[in-house]
């Protein structure tokens, strides 16, 4: 990490430590982007773990810290309604989507809409389609991994983490292949503001998305005419409670089903590289035995947590803590925060492999909203470190990767690697 970044984050620590209490506020991009915002939480989960902030770019919220705090308001879908949306959002891009419409999807729904909705698309990722999933996903990697330059620095955003859940999620939505770049595009477009990411202004934005429902409107009509088949538009277009689905709500569960099979994995798989090099003695457990792949992978999206945070809204009066959370108000639940708490994960600043409980992380969420394609996010990681282990002894970071400009993705814009050598 150079100087600048050290003296930046040193620098953030001492101001968020000298603030009062109330002045604290999580929902600074700029410090996700710098790796900069953990003292945040720190001071949250010690001193205010229920904490109220009225900014001026969001808006007022409450942020729960805690790992049972989250837990408690993540299991209560009567208290804490998904309806209004699932991320903290601008006042300014709330403001635009009252102009556009809003788009709502089936994790923005509570029941019983939510679980009907869930219930159509939910066979892709059975167990039963993982195993043919399985091979594919393999054949994949293999290819993208035989293709890497050895000696030569590159991205592994680029070339790998995208290109393999690009792959995978165009699958998913049987959409042609040679196409498959639009989806991650796609879901940079969603989920960064303009400014950041490949959009300059709301109304490029805006064009760029009825594009993509439009390419999907496409492919609607084709399979609703058709017989039924396994892909999500298919499922969709057939299944009794979307079949009549508004173009709005289509376009809502697009974007749900393209940035949760995008991000998740994909910012996983650059944070498992980014982890192993800076824990090296755990890259070495790893090389001792591969068979700690899959508790490395439950680490690391522990450690990661790719979505920093999920966002309900009081239907009612609620108390939590001693404070009263009111009808109406939005609650954060910060993920990236509960799966720092040392009450329910032992050592949790510590990246470990070979944990006891691996699995034992929020990253995926709670109760009926909990993330439904999380053991293909697995699958995939296991098996791009199957193969990975198969070709290179090491990959090494080249320089400090570029992070996501949100308070909602915590991902990785690029990640310099040089693969020294093959096996």
């Amino acid at each position: 990490m150079h100087d600048g970044m050290v003296d930046f984050k040193a620098e953030t620590r001492a101001q968020i430590m000298g603030l009062p209490i109330a002045e604290v506020d999580p929902a600074q991009p700029r410090l996700f982007a710098a790796d900069a915002f953990w003292p945040i939480f720190e001071r949250l989960r010690a001193e205010d773990p229920v904490h109220f902030t009225d900014s001026a770019t969001y808006g007022p919220f409450w942020s729960i810290a805690l790992w049972d705090d989250i837990m408690a308001v993540d299991s209560n879908h009567q208290v804490f309604s998904s309806a209004d949306g699932i991320a903290l959002s601008t006042l300014e891009a709330k403001a635009e989507n009252e102009k556009r419409g809003t788009r709502p999807s089936f994790i923005s729904m509570d029941p019983p809409r939510h679980d009907e909705q869930r219930k159509t698309v939910s066979p892709v990722v059975a167990p039963s389609n993982l195993q043919v999933m399985g091979p594919l996903i393999r054949e994949r990697a293999g290819k993208i991994l035989d293709s890497l330059p050895i000696g030569v620095e590159f991205d592994w955003v680029e070339h790998v983490s995208k290109d393999l859940t690009a792959m995978t999620l165009a699958t998913l939505f049987d959409f042609p292949q040679e196409d498959r770049g639009l989806l991650p595009y796609w879901s940079d477009v969603m989920t960064n503001s303009p400014g950041h990411g490949p959009v300059e202004s709301w109304e490029q934005k805006r064009e760029v998305l009825d594009q993509m429902v439009g390419r999907f409107v496409g492919l609607w009509n084709e399979r609703v005419n058709a017989p039924p088949g396994g892909d999500l538009i298919s499922m969709l277009a057939h299944g009794q409670s979307t079949r009549n689905m508004e173009r709005a709500e289509y376009a809502g569960n697009l974007g749900l089903l393209i940035i949760g099979g995008n991000d998740t994995t994909r910012n996983t798989i650059s944070g498992s590289v980014y982890a192993l090099n800076k824990h090296p003695g755990e890259y070495a457990k790893l090389k001792a035995d591969p068979s700690l792949i899959p508790s490395m992978v439950s680490e690391t999206i522990r450690w990661q947590t790719p979505l920093t945070h999920m966002m309900r809204t009081a239907t009612q009066d609620f108390e939590l803590r001693g404070k009263t959370i009111r009808k109406g108000d939005r609650v954060v639940m910060w993920y990236v925060s509960g799966n720092r708490d040392a009450s329910a994960v032992h050592d949790p600043e510590t990246y470990c492999i070979d944990r006891e409980r691996p699995r034992h992380h929020m990253s995926f969420g709670f109760g009926i909203h909990r993330c439904v394609g999380n053991r293909l996010a697995e699958l995939q990681l296991t098996i791009i470190w199957e193969e990975i282990m198969k070709r290179f002894p090491t990959i090494e970071l080249a320089g400090e990767p570029t992070r996501t400009h949100s308070i909602f993705i915590k991902g990785y814009e690029t990640l310099p690697v040089v693969i020294p050598t093959r096996t």
